[in-house]
């Protein structure tokens, strides 16, 4: 009886700490998968002039991505310059890779996202100094609609990356959207905008 126990004790044993190791597993994947996949740095783009972000890739074939841009606005006419939050959201519908596998091409990828300005020039609710509807819509907040192309390159390791990629993107967003519709003498090439960017993949 007393070896049965000690038997039954070990087995219990065994599956606690099965259990535990089996969480302590999940644990771990969850905050791995919080560390960011890519660094990207793009000029343009309704989201300030130039602006640095992190994004995480996922996917059966990482057709999607998510990234969190902050950027900078210079002050040109108005009073000062601003700080520009951003976050974007990417579809790769395919991709073709060929030079041995060496370079990777994305012939169109599709951007949704959210711009957020901060400082006084801009703001959610009109001021009070201008009449009622005057604007109609807040003058802190866009959001994009973009579409572009990529091309990457694997590379000898530098710091952490292993991979480098060109893009560029036609954008518009909300604002120029409804301006385009209610101004007949707007076309389409007066709501859209270039930007171009570099990307640094290291996951």
């Amino acid at each position: 009886m007393l070896w049965a126990g000690m038997l039954m004790a070990g087995v219990l044993s065994s599956l606690a700490q099965t259990r535990h190791d089996e969480k302590l597993e999940k644990y771990k994947t969850i905050w791995n998968s919080l560390i960011p996949s890519y660094n990207k740095l793009q000029y343009a783009g309704s989201m300030g002039l130039l602006s640095f972000g992190v994004g995480w890739d996922y996917g059966k074939k990482n057709q999607w991505e998510t990234d969190l841009f902050i950027g900078y606005l210079p002050k040109f006419d108005g009073k000062e310059g601003h700080v520009t939050f951003t976050l974007k959201e990417n579809y790769i519908p395919w991709k073709k890779t060929f030079g041995k596998e060496r370079w990777l091409a994305e012939p169109l990828t599709v951007s949704l996202y959210i711009n957020k300005i901060l400082g006084d020039e801009f703001w959610d609710k009109e001021p009070d100094r201008y009449p009622d509807r005057y604007y109609g819509v807040a003058t802190n907040l866009r959001f994009n609609l973009a579409f572009g192309q990529r091309i990457n390159y694997k590379i000898k390791p530098v710091g952490l990356s292993n991979q480098i990629g060109l893009f560029y993107e036609f954008a518009t967003n909300d604002l120029y959207v409804i301006s385009y519709f209610t101004n007949k003498y707007l076309s389409l090439t007066d709501i859209f905008s270039l930007s171009v960017g570099i990307k640094f993949q290291f996951m």
